[in-house]
């Protein structure tokens, strides 16, 4: 029901008043760094280890975790307001599927990827945001004197290797998807540019045994690559692993490149990774390009909060379709389809023209 004030009726007070939806609604987005903060607490204190299958008090779990009880409790709120965990008639606590997904044993879990959104640079980044905005560029080389991922190897190891376990994670829940959608029957050799610690490519070697595969990346995230792709692994006899920033150069040869939401830096970091694979590539080889793009996808909320700490931390960007599809032509790609993998990515194959 619309009110007076041409706004939608919401919930009534305690005291029998109706504030509008939007109201609410912004009065929680304003304070939405609590659950941010609240989840970044649940992953590091294991809080959703301590909660087995039975429901446990918000005391036993305290006492788990090295916490004080009377804070757990007001935690444990937090998060179930936002749908991780559930209080129980009794005064106990039980799992969710979201609070599930912050256990180490979980499948699909998450708990590094929330580690990652949540790191200590990223609360140093938020209160500049007007500053990026207006100006259109990364704060970040002005707040640490060196660029993004030099800091991170540098100066923050732990949060390096917290990030290579988050990308490991989002390989995990999109690895099986990937494999499903690309053709690889007449490639010999598939690279993956920028690939972690190589868990998509695990998943196409396993899926396709006359497959060799080249891992791509820096020489701290290869290093730490999947035991079963590094020398004696089960995989490493049709595996080489080559250490570089493609930002730079490529020097790879292979028939199908994949470049898996890496294409977020600038726009000119962007052109010269795709160009240095041209200038890699023989004639008619495969780009396979992965992205959740802005126009597409159905996770807006995190695609577009994604878009801003990307130009917080690198001046780079989540892409519209067109815009990546123009980037793409900038290097000479010749775009020959676009389809969407899962929820939330997009891939979009090229040619490497003759």
């Amino acid at each position: 029901m619309t009110g007076a004030d041409g706004t939608r009726d919401g919930a009534a007070d305690s005291a029998g008043t109706v504030l509008p939806d939007a109201v609410r609604h912004l009065r929680e987005l304003a304070l939405s760094a609590a659950g941010a903060a609240a989840v970044r607490v649940a992953a590091r204190t294991g809080l959703a280890d301590a909660l087995g299958d039975a429901p446990r008090t918000a005391a036993e779990l305290a006492a788990d975790v090295g916490a004080d009880p009377a804070a757990t409790l007001r935690l444990l709120r937090v998060l179930a307001s936002h749908g991780v965990f559930t209080a129980a008639q009794d005064g106990r606590w039980a799992h969710t599927p979201m609070s599930r997904l912050l256990r180490d044993d979980a499948p699909l879990g998450l708990r590094h990827s929330v580690l990652w959104a949540t790191e200590p640079w990223t609360w140093q980044l938020w209160p500049h945001l007007e500053q990026a905005v207006r100006s259109g560029h990364s704060v970040f080389e002005d707040l640490h004197g060196q660029e993004f991922f030099a800091y991170l190897h540098a100066e923050a190891p732990q949060s390096a290797e917290v990030f290579n376990r988050a990308m490991t994670q989002s390989s995990r829940l999109s690895g099986r998807a990937i494999a499903d959608v690309l053709d690889l029957g007449d490639a010999e050799v598939v690279a993956d540019i920028a690939g972690g610690q190589g868990h998509v490519l695990r998943t196409l070697l396993e899926r396709h045994t006359h497959l060799r595969g080249v891992l791509f990346d820096l020489p701290e995230v290869v290093a730490a690559a999947d035991p079963v792709l590094r020398p004696g692994g089960a995989l490493a006899g049709r595996v080489r692993l080559v250490a570089g920033d493609c930002r730079h150069d490529v020097p790879v040869r292979a028939d199908v490149y994949l470049l898996k939401n890496i294409l977020e830096w600038d726009d000119d970091s962007t052109v010269a990774t795709l160009r240095g694979i041209v200038a890699a590539a023989r004639p008619g080889a495969r780009v396979m390009v992965l992205e959740n793009l802005i126009d597409g996808s159905p996770e807006m909320r995190f695609t577009t909060a994604m878009d801003l700490l990307l130009l917080l931390n690198v001046g780079g960007r989540k892409h519209t379709r067109q815009g990546l599809l123009d980037l793409m032509a900038k290097a000479d790609l010749q775009v020959t389809e676009v389809r969407p993998v899962n929820s939330y990515l997009h891939l979009i194959a090229a040619t490497v023209p003759g």
